[in-house]
């Protein structure tokens, strides 16, 4: 799952991600000896990520299986990713997920707004990353600059580095400030910040237990 959401189950390319089946260095590449290097290195808008050199080697042996032929010969989808346990699922979401969503309230019947399990899943993962829902503003970091002199400056995010910091105004105008250290004072509000601190925690088990309980509220 951690490699889905930006390259696709099928390893095609995804939400932003590159297709792995046309890499060279996949193509080079016999049992995650480069595939690791990348993982581990990251590479572009890609994190680092740790894996052990038995998970690489799992990734890539799953990576290798894919056949290289017609589009539709190539996916190798399972017939429904609703193969979780419903309980444990609750049990889970209750734990980690009930202190900000409900069920009866902004969750309620979430499961059906979308057109498939597979959808839905990537989206409760990281909402507003799949499903084409990754402009949707209520998603988007926002930000306060306040200047040596206590001016404030409210926007949304576009550009955050360590030398400038860029937001755009209610009518889309950018400002862009430099940064020296504190000066001036930025302050970023993402209001995705709690899903992508828990992404990483998150076992297959975790993931597909929530899904067949969220799909179970339908």
């Amino acid at each position: 799952m951690t490699c889905a959401f930006c390259h696709g189950d099928d390893a095609r390319g995804g939400d932003g991600g590159p297709n792995l089946l046309r890499s060279q260095i996949v193509l080079d590449d016999q049992k995650g000896e480069l595939i690791g290097n990348v993982v581990r290195s990251g590479a572009g808008a890609m994190p680092k990520l740790e894996f052990t050199d038995e998970q690489l080697a799992d990734i890539a042996a799953f990576i290798h299986n894919f056949r290289v032929a017609g589009y539709d010969a190539s996916r190798q989808r399972p017939a429904t990713i609703v193969v979780g346990d419903a309980k444990a699922g609750e049990a889970y979401f209750r734990s980690k997920c009930g202190n900000c969503h409900d069920t009866t309230g902004d969750l309620k019947n979430i499961a059906a707004r979308f057109p498939d399990a597979r959808t839905f899943q990537q989206w409760w993962l990281v909402p507003g990353g799949a499903g084409g829902h990754g402009t949707n503003p209520k998603f988007t970091p926002t930000v306060t600059v306040t200047s040596a002199t206590g001016q404030k400056t409210n926007g949304r995010l576009v550009r955050i580095d360590d030398f400038i910091v860029t937001i755009a105004d209610d009518d889309e105008v950018q400002h862009t400030f430099r940064r020296n250290g504190n000066n001036p004072k930025v302050e970023v509000r993402d209001p995705l910040q709690a899903h992508k601190q828990l992404l990483r925690s998150y076992t297959d088990k975790d993931i597909h237990n929530v899904t067949a309980y969220l799909e179970s509220l339908k």
